[in-house]
């Protein structure tokens, strides 16, 4: 089956002043998929999973302490988000779509002998815990931050909120959402124009658009059964798992205690939050929490 797409033009990303990485491109099911790729990979290989509506911009201020202390970062950009191609039509983009496509990716890459080193906050998380959960062997400790994997179940106020107001937004503005999310500092107007860089009108934007409608907070949701299958892993996993939260996150700052409690490789982990803080934790407190990843893993 043939999607068709929008390329964000290479000139969007030109005057990226604070993001000075070469992306790479890789083809998953006929649509290229964009990723940045740093450092040596002597301490191991950590996934950077980035959510909605940014992309892998949102680490640039984790890049340079995990590349310093010899890490090497894989951080794609989910398709419809970043550099990537953005199919048009919103049928095309589906929970189903997106976990093979970045499960295409990373079984796509060179993988360390004891597996991937993962963050996940976001969509990062919704995708990549399921996709974890389903290739298990592929990976070794994974780090979760402001995110949720839920099976069918209510999400919140916070989210209801938000899900609708992203469908009423006009326009969309990711630099504006961007600003306004981050509690702890205020981004710059060039780094707001970096979110917004991806999007340079609303045919980029189906992504970014349907990623609310896709959680499944009702029993009937067609990703319900592969999230309750995702659980019944996440449940017997004792590869150590670490949360990373900052809990002033209107949308899903309350969900850190389902992982603590649920995951049996959280338990005893020197878990932690961050206030004040927003819901994009890696903007917000980037410093903090890659201090925090770093003790954790030495």
């Amino acid at each position: 089956m043939t999607i068709s797409f929008v390329r964000t033009p290479d000139h969007r990303f030109g005057d990226i002043a604070d993001f000075p990485y070469e992306p790479k491109y890789v083809d998953v099911e006929g649509l290229r998929m964009a990723s940045v790729e740093e450092g040596t990979g002597e301490a191991g290989t950590f996934l950077l999973l980035h959510g909605e509506p940014t992309w892998s911009y949102l680490y640039r201020r984790m890049i340079p302490p995990l590349v310093e202390a010899g890490y090497r970062i894989v951080a794609p950009d989910l398709i419809g988000f970043g550099r990537s191609d953005k199919p048009t039509e919103r049928s095309d983009y589906t929970y189903e779509n997106h976990v093979r496509w970045l499960t295409t990716f990373v079984g796509g890459l060179d993988r360390p002998v004891d597996g991937f080193s993962v963050f996940v906050q976001d969509w990062g998380g919704l995708l990549g815990l399921r996709m974890i959960a389903e290739h298990p062997d592929w990976f070794d400790r994974v780090v979760i931050g402001n995110t949720a994997l839920p099976a069918g179940e209510p999400m919140g106020d916070g989210f209801m909120m938000w899900q609708q107001v992203s469908q009423a937004m006009d326009p969309m503005d990711c630099g504006a959402l961007l600003q306004r999310a981050c509690l702890a500092r205020e981004l710059n107007d060039l780094e707001a124009d970096a979110y917004r860089a991806p999007f340079p009108d609303e045919s980029f934007m189906a992504g970014a658009r349907q990623f609310p409608l896709l959680v499944p907070t009702g029993p009937d949701d067609p990703a319900v059964p592969a999230n309750q299958a995702a659980w019944r892993v996440w449940e017997q996993w004792t590869k150590p798992v670490l949360t990373l939260w900052t809990p002033g996150d209107m949308v899903l700052g309350h969900f850190q205690s389902t992982f603590v409690e649920r995951i049996p490789g959280a338990a005893g982990q020197p878990h932690q939050t961050f206030e004040p803080g927003g819901h994009f934790l890696q903007d917000d407190r980037g410093e903090d929490v890659v201090a925090a990843l770093l003790a954790w893993m030495s």
